[in-house]
């Protein structure tokens, strides 16, 4: 597991939980290329569509180079002089509680530690929480409230040995593709497992699954308890581990009798079937993810999940368990520092005084809070009301990730200071920032982060920090530093923060906590993939908790917080799509990972569409009590006839009336305070714009217009548009591309205008509009920048060119209509002749469900013929 000292650099990918180990490859000019590594136990040399185009993103255009105040670039010790500062004046002023830290699972542990260090026991509040609370807070609050600690239980080989899996509310297929492809691979060789895919919506997940419960939104505790009834009908409650492991077993069960009349809104067939396949299946490994967290009763859905493993005693052994799947690279590893405002590093408690003074004596600090801070929809209320005066965001971007997105941003704008660590100037949240602060970025960086199942892997640096770019850690250790606490801060490498955490866990410890790496004191630099704890928790007990048992809790299944009304007759749902990650800091930076889905849409229902009168690919108005957003229509049945699908990746800088968090009610969960992102009302309507339109350029554009959308392509951009009609079509074009020759064909009578820029005899920018949603070949016409513009007009190719149509495969570049020729022309009726044929679905495998879907879609259609 060394790495080659001139060539290679064994590192963890920048995205998901799934902590995949990447070989990196630096060909000195400031690129690399990926490969999967096949001796990293999460992945074992599989990559993510994701993953494998990291060396698309990693080019150091459009970075934040220097230290920035206001909009004036300076040198670091202005600036961080500046921020020790402010906060040092605003804390003397107001208190500590006026201070507060927005941090982010993409940090590394070792950020994340110096971060909880300097606002937990120097400046003395818990104020700082993360953009982990949006995805996995009610996870943790599940785990402590079930086992004492925030532990999972199990790992990822469990997934592999289960004979039934049930995946709830998690599209594993797009969201965790490496998981997925291990699952699929696993029943492929076990002909007894099965797989039940819980989800209101059908997702490529469900592809892989034997049954789909396309539950009511928000009835995953009325499912589980009915779950638990049925355990103890058929008499499979596991007696000895309940009496010796648990508590409230009676109250849970009651409770859940009570609630067995709650409706599912599933047919009977389905509920018996569920039931049947997880009482008659010992090995069961219950999955959960966002569908789960992001709820206003998700800790209650969490526990209802694991009431029904330790009923059955189903937990702690191989192939079964609840098993939480993370959504960032380093969420775990936030949860175990202490990242979030209700902790205390190494799974201890703020609130608990012997905690709280342990960790202080190992600090020798001068305060510690003694309760939680402000949680992440909570601090950033208490930055709008002017109670939190100083805030500093890291890797991260709430302008655009949070609950009433409109409204953060307003808080921000407003807020006394605002400083943003970050590697680029132009994010939503970053235009925001009073003092902006060159961070260095995956490639750059150096530390540790923790997967889904607890392994602790190594990410390393195999390129130069570009411009002035500093680590997160230091950067913080400085500020640290000139605020007066030199000693305390006075860390040289990220192994200094490493062995100092490390040394706090045997600490903990001493309060029987489960989180100790006190004895990992190998060398650093060669640390391999290594699991913290045992393989597996609680097949003998051992709880955390006083007593040592585990406690069952009693459940009632409650409907989401937004109601819906005749205004707001629409369940929003909100989630990923394949190829792209959060708001697409990173992603969008690939020409390859944007070919897939272009542009944000929303799936409607067909019936629902024809009742609203809403067309296929036209444009559609979503409306919430705090914001609207224009995107386009995807009509299909995948979503129930309620409710709406769309995806939270479009940003201010790639698609502004696409910022979906903007629509999103900012009502959390009692408990986790984790927001409910997948459940707020909406209204829906058909949004008639003037023209629609697609272009390419050669050059980034932002052009001035009701709706836009824009994604790279290899040699450019390329843009959808719709809004009000220009006067003069070749005047618009050359507005948006730059001067030169331009080519056009227009007629006003049918509103159809194709317009192409022409510079030194090369395409710079074409642009095709039309009164409804414009037919083209995307693909092809992206590939004629900056070369012959000869049939540029025509919108698609020669008839000696074919068109290979929207892409599909991401990782070959393979379109729908070039499948759609193997299955029908050449008799291709497999996933794997269509792969051995184009490649497509033969590296990372996430694009198999959509080959699936095209080659059924094939045979329904010849069937009916």
């Amino acid at each position: 597991m060394t790495n080659d000292p001139v060539k290679t650099v064994r590192t963890t990918c920048a995205y998901c939980g799934v902590g995949c180990g990447v070989i990196a490859t630096p060909d000195g000019n400031g690129g690399v290329t990926v490969k999967g590594d096949p001796h990293h136990p999460a992945n074992l040399g599989r990559l993510c569509s994701k993953g494998s185009q990291l060396g698309q993103t990693v080019s150091t255009d459009g970075r934040l180079l220097a230290p920035r105040i206001g909009d004036q670039d300076t040198d670091w010790d202005t600036a961080l002089s500046l921020v020790a500062e402010r906060f040092k004046s605003t804390i003397e002023q107001h208190g500590p509680d006026s201070v507060a830290l927005y941090v982010s699972g993409q940090l590394l542990t070792e950020d994340y530690y110096v971060a909880n260090k300097l606002i937990k026991g120097y400046m003395g509040t818990a104020n700082i929480d993360t953009n982990s609370r949006l995805c996995m807070a009610s996870t943790v609050a599940g785990h402590k409230r079930a086992f004492g600690t925030d532990t999972v239980p199990g790992n990822y080989t469990d997934l592999e040995q289960a004979d039934l899996i049930v995946l709830v509310g998690s599209n594993l297929a797009w969201c965790h593709p490496v998981l997925y492809q291990r699952i699929s691979a696993a029943k492929d060789a076990n002909q007894n497992m099965r797989i039940i895919n819980v989800d209101p919506r059908r997702t490529a997940t469900s592809d892989l699954a034997d049954l789909h419960m396309s539950i009511a939104p928000g009835s995953d505790v009325a499912l589980f308890n009915r779950l638990l009834v049925e355990i103890v009908d058929r008499g499979l409650v596991d007696a000895d581990y309940v009496a010796q492991h648990v508590n409230g077993f009676d109250d849970a069960v009651a409770a859940a009798h009570a609630d067995v009349t709650e409706t599912l809104d599933i047919c009977d067939a389905d509920l018996m079937a569920f039931l049947d396949m997880w009482c008659s299946t010992e090995k069961v490994v219950t999955v959960f993810s966002q569908g789960v967290n992001q709820s206003t009763s998700g800790a209650d859905k969490v526990n209802s999940i694991i009431n029904c493993h330790l009923a059955t005693g189903r937990i702690g052994r191989t192939g079964m368990g609840p098993f939480s799947v993370t959504g960032q690279p380093n969420a775990m590893g936030g949860r175990e520092v202490g990242g979030l405002a209700n902790m205390l590093a190494c799974h201890l408690d703020i609130e608990n005084a012997e905690h709280r003074n342990a960790v202080r004596t190992f600090w020798d600090s001068p305060t510690m809070p003694t309760q939680a801070g402000k949680k992440a929809v909570d601090m950033f209320d208490a930055v709008a009301d002017g109670t939190i005066k100083a805030i500093w965001i890291m890797c991260t971007n709430p302008v655009v990730s949070l609950p009433e997105a409109d409204k953060v941003r307003q808080a921000l704008l407003d807020c006394d200071f605002v400083v943003v660590s970050e590697m680029f100037a132009t994010t939503d949240t970053a235009k925001c920032a009073d003092v902006l602060l060159p961070a260095t970025g995956w490639g750059e960086k150096d530390g540790t982060v923790t997967n889904s199942d607890r392994t602790v892997s190594r990410q390393r640096p195999f390129l130069p920090k570009p411009g002035m770019a500093r680590n997160d850690w230091d950067i913080m250790a400085d500020v640290g530093r000139r605020m007066g606490w030199k000693d305390a801060f006075d860390y040289a490498t990220p192994e200094d923060v490493f062995r100092e955490y490390a040394a706090l866990s045997g600490i903990a410890t001493k309060f029987e906590r489960d989180f100790d790496i006190s004895d990992w004191t190998d060398d650093y630099n060669a640390m391999f993939p290594r699991r913290w704890g045992t393989e597996r928790f609680f097949e003998n007990g051992g709880f955390y908790h006083a007593d040592k048992k585990a406690k069952m809790l009693p459940l009632k299944s409650r409907a989401p917080k937004s109601a819906i009304t005749t205004d707001r007759p629409f369940r929003l749902n909100t989630g990923r799509v394949r190829d792209h990650w959060h708001t697409m800091t990173r992603t969008a930076r690939s020409p390859r990972l944007s070919q897939h889905l272009a542009e944000p849409f929303v799936e409607i229902h067909p019936d629902t569409a024809s009742r609203l009168g809403i067309k296929p690919a036209h444009l559609v108005k979503l409306t919430s009590d705090h914001g609207t957003a224009i995107v386009r229509a995807l009509v299909t049945d995948r979503v129930r006839r309620r409710e709406v699908f769309v995806p939270i990746h479009w940003t201010g800088e790639t698609a502004p009336t696409g910022r979906v968090d903007a629509l999103v009610t900012g009502y959390v969960d009692p408990v986790s305070g984790q927001p409910e992102s997948k459940a707020s009302t909406v209204a829906v309507a058909p949004f008639d714009p003037e023209f629609y339109a697609f272009a390419v350029s050669a050059q980034e554009i932002t052009p001035d217009s009701t709706y836009w959308a824009k994604a790279r392509v290899e040699n450019g951009w390329r843009m959808e548009l719709a809004g009000t009609a220009p006067t003069d079509w070749d005047a618009y074009a050359k507005s948006l591309f730059g001067d030169g020759e331009t080519v056009s064909v227009i007629d006003p009578a049918r509103g159809i205008a194709r317009v192409a820029v022409v510079s030194g005899g090369r395409l710079i920018g074409a642009l095709f509009a039309g009164r409804e949603p414009v037919a083209v070949s995307r693909e092809h016409l992206a590939g004629l920048l900056g070369g012959d513009y000869a049939d540029v007009l025509a919108g698609r190719p020669g008839g000696d060119r074919p068109d290979p149509g929207p892409i599909v495969c991401s990782c070959f570049s393979v379109g729908v209509n070039s499948i759609l020729h193997a299955i029908e022309a050449d008799g291709l009726m497999t996933v794997d002749a269509i792969g051995a044929a184009l490649s497509a679905g033969t590296n990372c495998g996430s694009c198999k469900p959509e080959l699936a879907a095209l080659i059924a879609k094939c045979t329904v259609k010849e069937a009916a013929e």
